[in-house]
C-alpha cells in the first residue's frame, strides 16, 4: 500500500485529492495538512510513501520546504502539485528537492501514475521539463532571466510584480526593508532591469503573476 500525505490549504482540493486517490486499490491518504508547520509536524511523527505539496502555503513556500526536507530527508518522495505553469516552477522545483511536478489541471489518471511511479522510486516530469533539465545539466541552455534568481529572490519578485511595496514584502515575509531592498537590487541587476514596471510587465508575460 503506498501511503500519501496531501498538504494544500484549501480544504476541497483535498478533499478532491482523497476522491482521486481513494479509487485505487494501493494508493492510501493517511494524512491531511494545510499549512507547511503542519507538514513538518506529520513528516515528523511517521513515514509517508509519498507527499503531495502545494506550492504556496501559510507559513512559507513549498519551495522551502523542499530544501528541508532534502536536507532531513534525502530520501523523500515529493509530487509538487499547483496551479502554477510547469514552465515557471518545474524546474525550480526539481533542482529543490522534488521528484515531480503535477499541473492540477492535468487529468486524475495523471496523479495516479505520478503517485505510483514516485513511490517505486523513480521520478515524474513531462518531457518539456526533462529536456529543460538536461539542457541546463549539459550547460546548454543559460535559462530565462528569472531562472537566475535564487529561491528567496524569486519569492520577492513575484510580489514586487503583483503591486506590493518593499515595506509590505518586508512584513509578509519578516524581513526588514533594507534587506528587501537587497533583494531589489539584485533581482534588476540579474535580470537586467530598472524598475518595478519592468518586472511587472516581465511577470504577466511569462505567467509568474
Amino acid at each position: 500500500m503506498i501511503r500519501v500525505l496531501v498538504a494544500d490549504d484549501h480544504a476541497v482540493v483535498r478533499r478532491g485529492l482523497r476522491q482521486i486517490l481513494s479509487e485505487t486499490e494501493d494508493i492510501l491518504v493517511e494524512g491531511e495538512a494545510s499549512t507547511l508547520d503542519q507538514v513538518r509536524a506529520l513528516v515528523s511523527e511517521k513515514r509517508y510513501d509519498v507527499l503531495i505539496l502545494d506550492v504556496n502555503m501559510p507559513g512559507g513556500t513549498g519551495i522551502d520546504l523542499l530544501a528541508e526536507l532534502r536536507r532531513e530527508n534525502p530520501k523523500a518522495k515529493v509530487l509538487v502539485l499547483t496551479v502554477y505553469s510547469e514552465q515557471e516552477y518545474a524546474v525550480r522545483a526539481i533542482r529543490a528537492g522534488a521528484a515531480g511536478f503535477l499541473s492540477k489541471e492535468s487529468a486524475p489518471e495523471k496523479l495516479i501514475e505520478a503517485v505510483r511511479k514516485l513511490a517505486a522510486g523513480g521520478k515524474y516530469l513531462s518531457s518539456e521539463v526533462a529536456e529543460r533539465l538536461a539542457s541546463l545539466v549539459a550547460g546548454e541552455a543559460s535559462g530565462a532571466p528569472h531562472e537566475r534568481l535564487t529561491d528567496r529572490e524569486f519569492e520577492v519578485l513575484k510580489m514586487l510584480a503583483s503591486g506590493l511595496s518593499v515595506s509590505q514584502i518586508g512584513q509578509d515575509l519578516s524581513l526588514s526593508v533594507k534587506t528587501v531592498s537587497t533583494h531589489r537590487a539584485r533581482i534588476l541587476k540579474k535580470m537586467d532591469m530598472s524598475s518595478n514596471s519592468e518586472l511587472m510587465r516581465y511577470a504577466m508575460k511569462n505567467g509568474i503573476v
